[in-house]
């Protein structure tokens, strides 16, 4: 008697099934992404498109949305991969029906729509919300380090910066005389300091607001190297720009103060001596990354912040280069309550969690003033006995809360919360690492890449209520 075999006829017309809908189970995951983005407002995408029909056809974005969320949703990110995934897999096959945009293609809707994909997050929360599942009785915030796209080496001073654009070319350097001259005009540094501070304070406040601008700005990085070396240049004189002015505004002070006759409680500070040149480094690949500290050791990155519920979605994500979580506990804050204000949500948290990195006297007032209650150790969790002269007042208070059985609690909640969130999106997924250049970028892509998780959550969450 023959084998028994399963036809296996490469020859036949036929393979697949000729319908779409036949070619996936009904459950898949494909389908409930193109039944979400139905659901959701891509009016920010098609304003982007002429409306006369004029030129060459483009895909449509909501095709092109459908795909890129499926792809981030399983870990699925370079073009090169889309494209090829758009002819060899059924799922993309089913999305991009039976279209393949190319790489080129795909990168350039991504940085065309960089605004318009970060949206999406907001998109997907309100399907959340719908499902119930966007409660914020209590919320944990968080950060975890993303690596840029760039590397450590890449961090240049500003000599090394002069040194190759004058080997590049002479015109570089006589293009950056006629914008700058010498040196004195760009001083591009914001206004509003009116307080008397140090020079550390000043510094620190100056570098901040520069920062802000710069996020505010969302100036695209530069592709070609010459162009970028540019930035880096005007960036570092930038930064001794704001250094000047930190050190102006404290001599100001003390010579208002003298000339008044008021007496120092301190020493006048020493003369301040300009450098030759801006110090410090950048990275010349990246000029928003920074190098950051993170468990596994330095690297060149971005600080992703999240805040999530109960349930594991996250309700709102951002993304700075500050080395350390200090002060980004009130602006998470206020970005869940935005993103809550946007999708409807009338409900506000009640409880706060973070650990003590994100301690910040100031912002913890003020977060308690608009009725949220906030629960930040003031010790790390390795310490056993308190950080020098933090002890009494609101540092007692708060070790006092966390002793207690519902204080502690809560607080214990934190970790369960949020780190299952970073480690599906870090390692389960292997998103880990920004593709584009950029703090604008990396804040859509990382937006993308929290919506994709909370869209993976909701799918779970409609299949376990169809089974019940």
């Amino acid at each position: 008697m023959a084998q028994n075999f399963i036809a296996c006829d490469r020859e036949q017309e036929l393979l697949l099934p000729p319908s779409l809908r036949e070619w996936l189970p009904e459950g898949h995951f494909a389908w409930f992404v193109l039944d979400a983005v139905e659901e959701m407002d891509l009016s920010a995408f098609y304003a982007a498109y002429r409306q006369d029909g004029h030129g060459r056809a483009a895909h449509d974005p909501a095709m092109m949305v459908a795909v890129l969320l499926y792809a981030y949703a399983r870990g699925l990110r370079s073009s090169r991969k889309l494209e090829r995934a758009c002819v060899e897999d059924v799922a993309f096959r089913v999305i991009a029906a039976n279209q393949a945009p190319d790489h080129t293609t795909i990168a350039r809707f991504r940085q065309r729509h960089e605004a318009a994909l970060a949206g999406l997050f907001g998109e997907v929360l309100s399907l959340c919300a719908e499902a119930g599942l966007a409660e914020v009785g209590v919320v944990a915030i968080d950060g975890t380090k993303v690596h840029a796209n760039a590397g450590r080496d890449a961090n240049t001073d500003y000599e090394e910066i002069a040194r190759e654009i004058l080997a590049e070319a002479d015109a570089v350097d006589r293009e950056e005389d006629e914008r700058y001259g010498d040196g004195s005009s760009v001083d591009v540094l914001p206004e509003g300091f009116r307080t008397s501070k140090g020079r550390r304070a000043w510094l620190r406040e100056a570098r901040q607001r520069l920062g802000q601008r710069r996020a505010e700005e969302a100036a695209p990085i530069p592709n070609s190297r010459p162009d970028r070396l540019r930035e880096c240049k005007r960036r570092l004189e930038q930064d001794l720009a704001v250094e000047r002015c930190a050190a102006e505004r404290q001599d100001e002070v003390w010579t208002v103060r003298a000339a008044a006759g008021k007496q120092p409680k301190s020493r006048p500070p020493k003369p301040y001596t300009a450098p030759v040149v801006p110090p410090g480094k950048i990275n010349t690949s990246d000029p928003d990354s920074r190098r950051l500290k993170a468990p596994q050791g330095y690297l060149q990155g971005y600080n992703a912040q999240a805040a999530v519920n109960d349930r594991h979605i996250v309700i709102a994500a951002e993304v700075n280069a500050s080395t350390a979580d200090f002060g980004n506990l009130e602006p998470m804050v206020d970005a869940t309550l935005h993103e809550l204000e946007r999708t409807g949500i009338r409900e506000r948290p009640g409880v706060v969690v973070a650990d003590a990195g994100y301690w910040h006297t100031e912002q913890m007032r003020a977060i308690v003033d608009q009725g949220i209650q906030v629960l930040v150790p003031p010790d790390a969790s390795g310490r056993k006995t308190p950080r020098p002269g933090w002890d009494g007042g609101l540092y007692a208070l708060m070790r006092r809360v966390l002793s207690t059985d519902r204080g502690g609690e809560l607080y214990r909640q934190r970790q369960g919360m949020i780190e299952p969130v970073f480690a599906d999106t870090k390692f389960n997924r292997r998103l880990d690492r920004f593709l584009r250049r950029g703090r604008a970028a990396a804040r859509s892509e990382w937006r993308l890449i929290t919506a994709t998780h909370n869209l993976l959550k909701l799918h779970r969450h409609q299949l376990q209520a169809a089974a019940a």
